[in-house]
């Protein structure tokens, strides 16, 4: 059964012999054996609403250096470019893949005649109620009404900033959508009949695509009581021998030695560089540059584009800070800047 033909019912993948399949009403925190990642684990765990409450609250919380002098960080102003609309509509009919960053986590990815969205938000704020401090601070790189017909829906985790109701009404229930485990009541509510399940481990054939779920080392959540009910993931999209990896949201981890072993090389690594900062309280969680240049190392990616920065201020590194790091960080190590590139919002890359 592949995904073109689950148009009436959730389609949940066979497990791996002998790996216990869990849903809705697990709790997918606990530790691996020896601290290591294991299926469906991460090894830390998030900091806890004390550590929460220090960091935005306290008057003697922890103070950190900045990444960056604060007299290298311009004030931030986004930069955009107008979408390409001839390439949206024409992208390449071969193997190559063509990717767009529209903001956030969220890309346009067309490859094999399907146009793919990556953790969609086209919402003025990442929260369940509007709050002005976590207001979209850049337009979407390409408007809703410019994208192409969407065919798959590619979701990492269920965080507000990453599974946004609003824009999946948008969409509506003609996509395909992907997520990982315990996600699926969130989508029947929805009465959306095109989704599918999956855990670490799993592929899904999509019209000619395998689609992989892949570990992260993150945490979910979209209250106060529901916390890691839900599983986390990155995605390998496969196509035609060539790959296109998107790390969702994470933290640093072993696990990404791991991915490189069994999904590499990686023709390109979508990887998040942002919403770092305070590190004592955002390392088990989110990475930082320089942990994101480590991953496009371990998963041997040959080229990666950063994510997750710019579009919400989340954390507290200066918005404009994230592509600056990163750039200090692939000079230090000896990379190319074409190793790791930051785009323009609505800005095209063909790999």
């Amino acid at each position: 059964m592949n995904a073109d033909e689950a148009t009436s019912s959730i389609f949940r993948p066979a497990g791996n012999p002998g790996s216990p399949r869990r849903g809705a009403g697990a709790d997918f925190g606990r530790n691996g054996e020896n601290g290591l990642p294991s299926r469906n684990t991460v090894p830390l765990r998030p900091r806890t609403l004390k550590d929460l409450f220090r960091w935005k609250f306290a008057l003697g919380r922890r103070k950190e250096e900045p990444a960056v002098p604060s007299s290298e960080v311009p004030d931030y102003e986004a930069s955009t470019v107008s979408p390409n609309q001839e390439r949206l509509r024409n992208p390449p009919k071969k193997d190559r893949f063509q990717i767009t960053w529209i903001g956030h986590a969220t890309f346009l990815i067309q490859v094999g005649g399907r146009n793919l969205l990556t953790d969609p938000i086209y919402s003025e704020c990442c929260s369940p109620v509007y709050l002005p401090n976590l207001k979209r601070m850049a337009p979407p790189g390409v408007p809703f009404d410019q994208l192409p017909d969407i065919d798959g829906v590619l979701i990492s985790h269920d965080h507000y900033d990453h599974l946004d109701r609003a824009t999946i009404r948008r969409l509506g229930a003609k996509p395909h959508y992907f997520f990982p485990l315990g996600i699926t009541s969130w989508f029947e509510r929805m009465r959306f009949e095109n989704c599918h399940e999956a855990d670490w481990g799993d592929v899904l054939p999509f019209g000619g695509l395998n689609i992989h779920c892949v570990p992260a080392q993150h945490f979910s959540g979209r209250g106060v009581f529901d916390r890691n009910r839900t599983l986390w993931c990155g995605w390998i999209i496969e196509y035609a021998g060539r790959k296109v990896y998107f790390a969702g949201d994470s933290g640093y981890s072993p696990l990404f030695a791991e991915i490189g072993r069994d999904y590499g090389p990686i023709d390109c690594a979508l990887i998040p560089i942002g919403a770092y900062s305070p590190r004592w309280f955002m390392h088990p969680v989110h990475v930082d540059p320089r942990e994101a240049v480590r991953i496009h190392l371990d998963v041997r990616a040959r080229q990666s584009i950063a994510s997750h920065w710019g579009t919400f201020r989340l954390t507290d590194e200066p918005l404009a800070e994230p592509p600056i790091y990163l750039k200090k960080v692939l000079y230090e190590e000896g990379l190319s800047q074409e190793d790791f590139i930051s785009l323009r919002f609505g800005e095209t890359l063909i790999v």
